[in-house]
């Protein structure tokens, strides 16, 4: 290789870097508007944080290993199923955007889905997911999953004790039947503690961007806090079974708990890189009667930036 292309590979090498952290940084980028007061809190109750020497290098590393799990996914058609449980602001929403930011979305999807309408309550319970499940070649991932049944319903009064009883005994045959048809099924809490859930509320009620996320649903879970862990207990002694047991991921450190999270769903899966063949660029053919047109200055954007 000459000096020349080592150098303009070098550049390359460079602006893609620059562009990775770029993307990185934005994700993270989420210093909320808050008071001094505030944060102040946050720092004394997160004195030990994953430093970012080490957290984005292993972020790195751990989503090039994901590409190469999507890809064995796509190449041995196999079947992914993640269910992400936990209480409001335990991070989900913060795992799975780290594990899916790199993912082709034709293959990682995530399924997030409202309360459902008065049909779908008429429906078997399970009903409404079903659609949702992976077919070969693909990564689902769910943001809170039917275990609605065992810990929000429950607690908040949407289903009777019937119904609830009926979901355990019908969950874990449920679950027993996805793995036999071929899907790799692993269920995580999320876990924080009292005192971290009550500071991120507090960060989300003072921060403008955040707010949105909390919902009055939301604040009542608080006052129950009790009673969530009640059915959270109740629902791991009933659910966990050796088909699919559930896996705890400790929260309080976000940082920490995105590593921790995307390692072991990598430890789970029997994945192996894929050989690809060497890519190509094909010259651009090239029409010498062809004139560009020159399209009307109203059909652009405004340069702003």
């Amino acid at each position: 290789m000459t000096r020349d292309r080592f150098e303009k590979l070098q550049d390359l090498l460079d602006t893609e870097f620059e562009e990775t952290l770029d993307d990185l940084i934005e994700v993270e980028f989420n210093e909320p508007i808050l008071s001094e007061e505030v944060r102040a809190l946050y720092k004394k109750q997160h004195p030990e944080g994953l430093s970012g020497r080490i957290y984005y290098p292993n972020l790195l590393r751990l989503q090039a290993e994901m590409i190469k799990l999507q890809d064995w996914v796509v190449a041995t058609n196999a079947k992914v199923l993640i269910l992400c449980e936990g209480r409001d602001s335990a991070g989900k929403g913060g795992v799975i955007k780290r594990i899916t930011q790199r993912l082709d979305p034709r293959v990682a999807r995530v399924v997030a889905l409202p309360k459902p309408s008065d049909r779908e309550m008429s429906q078997w319970y399970f009903q409404r997911y079903v659609p949702h499940l992976p077919a070969g070649g693909e990564m689902v991932l769910f943001d809170r999953s039917w275990y609605n049944r065992a810990g929000v319903e429950r607690v908040m009064g949407f289903a009777t004790e019937d119904e609830v009883e009926q979901f355990f005994q019908d969950v874990t045959e449920f679950e027993r039947m996805l793995v036999r048809s071929g899907i790799i099924l692993l269920k995580y809490w999320f876990s924080i503690t009292d005192e971290e859930q009550q500071l991120r509320f507090l960060m989300r009620i003072n921060d403008p961007m955040k707010q949105w996320k909390l919902s009055p649903m939301d604040l009542e879970a608080r006052v129950r806090w009790e009673q969530y862990t009640k059915a959270k207990e109740d629902m791991f002694e009933r659910t966990s079974i050796e088909e699919a047991p559930w896996y705890i991921v400790e929260g309080n450190d976000k940082k920490r708990e995105r590593l921790n999270c995307m390692e072991h769903i990598l430890s789970k899966i029997p994945y192996r890189e894929i050989p690809h063949e060497k890519v190509s660029l094909p010259e651009r053919v090239f029409d010498p009667d062809y004139e560009r047109r020159t399209l009307a200055d109203e059909l652009y954007i405004p340069k702003i930036y």
